[in-house]
């Protein structure tokens, strides 16, 4: 790792911020209310202060002095507070206030504070927990367990409640290969939820990369790390997600609190100086830039070394590889290949961001999985009516189309930016009305149905016909080639009433209101799965598909959407179980 951030050693504290631009940089030392500064020297672009004592657990910050000209990049005011960029845990929670953006006004009450940590154990990183083929099944922490009834009230809604017993009991129910961690970063409101009465609760609007959110990982680094391990312990890997495409300083309105008062040349800006916004949150990072790619890397390397993380899942990824427009041979891409601690992490995109030519899915190195949203897309095109079975077949056996023969996709029905599962079959569009913006917000275009009632209903038919709908979606599924990813209660039927971007409603689940027979039947698909984990990671190579008649299927009979029922049946020498969808297109079974 670089030398940037705050080191305590041998009765000796360094600290090390990069701040090209500034006159002068104050290290600020807290103890409560009480600030002591001091000055620090230049060194290149770098400052540096050095403390001839141990500071571990020390709350500390920045303050830049240089020109105020934010139409030329600079934002030094020496009233703001600044985050130490590399801070891995903070004292409190971001709050967004408008004395953020407000020049001269101090906010040393307001910004948290990093902590100096202390020597931090490195962790003898081990292969991946997780291998392609398995199951990924994707939470936030807050939500998943603040309603556990098993989980101890004050170990709800952190890192530390996913190792509890009763959560790996779930867990292993499923044949989970590895959890993926919605962001555990501290994160910041977007400034217009707090005068709707509203907080954002994904936490895709982080500040530094690598600073634990207090709330979620009170503990820090030291909980994230013995619940990484207990979850190893049980055979289940973690992946983290990170949002290394923005910040929450958001755009030329949004707080100085971060980069934007100590090197805001890390943002992507336009020749004119205005800033790029290829991510829709007033932002981007420059990945063009080697310090940004620097402090990336960083962030990964610390989560290996000192956590034990299997892998990571990156927000918006083609911004990692823009420089502006997005490079298949982008430099990260090479620079992780040749980390001896990256290198065999596993690594997925989300392969499309707003920027020009943002839609990326297939284009991703050969070594990294990817979202296939047109996974999702199709197979709920085929159930709803209006997709061909051919497509859906393409689709189950690895998107060739778009990833050549070995499949790189993680295949999913729902995840966290959308309907869940359940909702997919209840409501035909999208009802964010509690998210203050008319409804405007979220995907328009869903691909959902509601078997002509909308919403919740009580009607034993329509009842009847969602729970088909829904297992008819979970078989196919768990027939797919690939990596597959299961969001946190789509496995029972977790509902959002119909919020297709609920990123501002606390909405987590109730464990005592699952659907204990769905949820038996994916954990009978999991077992099935995981028994052919081998086979499941690439399609058969060579099968036929046939009709129920056991007639094998010509071109004419695979695009006709009418087509009544099919299976796939795999070579004798194959372990992959192959599947059926009966002439109801209602059921797909496992072998």
């Amino acid at each position: 790792m670089s030398g940037y951030g705050a080191r305590a050693c041998a009765g000796l504290t360094t600290f090390r911020v990069r701040s090209p631009l500034a006159e002068a940089l104050h290290l600020c030392l807290f103890e409560g209310a009480d600030e002591r500064r001091v000055a620090m020297e230049r060194d290149g672009e770098d400052w540096v202060a050095e403390v001839p004592c141990d500071l571990s657990g020390t709350a500390y910050g920045y303050r830049a002095e240089g020109e105020w000209s934010p139409d030329e990049g600079k934002w030094f005011d020496p009233a703001k507070l600044m985050v130490d960029p590399h801070a891995l845990e903070l004292d409190r929670r971001f709050v967004q206030k408008p004395e953020l953006a407000v020049y001269g006004v101090d906010t040393a009450a307001i910004v948290p504070r990093a902590v100096v940590p202390g020597i931090l154990p490195e962790v003898e990183p081990d292969p991946p927990q997780f291998t392609h083929g398995g199951l990924v099944y994707e939470l936030g922490v807050a939500g998943f367990t603040a309603l556990h009834p098993d989980v101890p009230e004050d170990q709800r809604g952190t890192v530390a409640a996913l190792a509890h017993p009763a959560v790996i009991a779930h867990l292993k129910k499923l044949h989970v290969s590895a959890v993926e961690l919605m962001p555990i970063i501290a994160w910041i409101d977007e400034r217009h939820l707090p005068p709707l009465g509203l907080a954002n609760h994904w936490g895709y609007n982080p500040v530094a990369p690598m600073a634990l959110d207090p709330g979620l990982c009170p503990g820090g680094v030291a909980e994230l790390r013995e619940t990484v391990a207990a979850l190893h312990d049980a055979g289940i890997g973690v992946i983290l997600d990170l949002v290394l495409n923005h910040t929450g300083e958001s755009d030329i309105f949004g707080g100085v609190m971060c980069l934007r008062g100590l090197d805001d040349a890390a943002y992507a800006h336009a020749p004119d100086g205005t800033l790029i916004n290829d991510t829709g949150c007033g932002n981007t990072l420059d990945f063009a830039n080697p310090h940004v790619r620097a402090m990336a890397l960083d962030t990964l390397r610390h989560f290996v070394r000192h956590c034990g993380i299997d892998g990571f899942r990156f927000d918006l990824a083609p911004v990692l590889a823009r420089g502006p427009g997005f490079a298949a041979d982008a430099p990260i891409f090479a620079e992780i290949a040749d980390d001896p601690l990256l290198a065999d992490r596993v690594m997925i995109a989300e392969p499309w961001d707003i920027g020009p030519g943002g839609y990326q899915l297939g284009n991703f190195p050969g070594n990294w999985l990817e979202w296939n949203d047109r996974y999702r897309d199709d197979v709920r095109r085929f159930w709803r009516g209006d997709g061909a079975a051919n497509v859906l077949a393409t689709r189950m056996a690895g998107s060739s189309d778009i990833f050549g023969p070995q499949t790189r996709a993680v295949n999913f029905l729902a995840a966290h930016d959308g309907f869940t599962l359940a909702d997919t079959v209840a409501y035909e569009h999208r009802h964010n009305e509690a998210n203050g913006e008319g409804n405007r917000d979220g995907h328009g275009e869903n691909y959902s149905w509601n078997n002509g009632v909308e919403g919740p209903s009580g009607v034993p038919a329509v009842l009847a016909r969602r729970d088909a709908d829904l297992r008819a979606l979970l078989g196919t599924l768990f027939a797919s080639a690939g990596t597959i990813m299961l969001t946190a209660g789509d496995e029972f039927g977790r509902s959002q009433q119909g919020n297709n971007n609920a990123y501002c409603q606390p909405m987590p689940i109730d464990w005592n209101a699952r659907d204990t027979a769905l949820e038996d039947y994916v954990a009978q698909l999991a077992e099935k799965r995981a028994a052919r984990a081998d086979a499941m990671a690439a399609f058969a190579q060579g099968g036929v598909w046939r009709n129920l008649s056991g007639e094998p299927l010509d071109v004419a009979q695979w695009e006709d959407r009418a087509l009544a029922g099919f299976r796939f049946e795999p070579n004798e020498d194959s372990d992959y179980p192959g599947f059926m969808v009966d002439q109801n297109r209602r059921i797909v079974s496992l072998g």
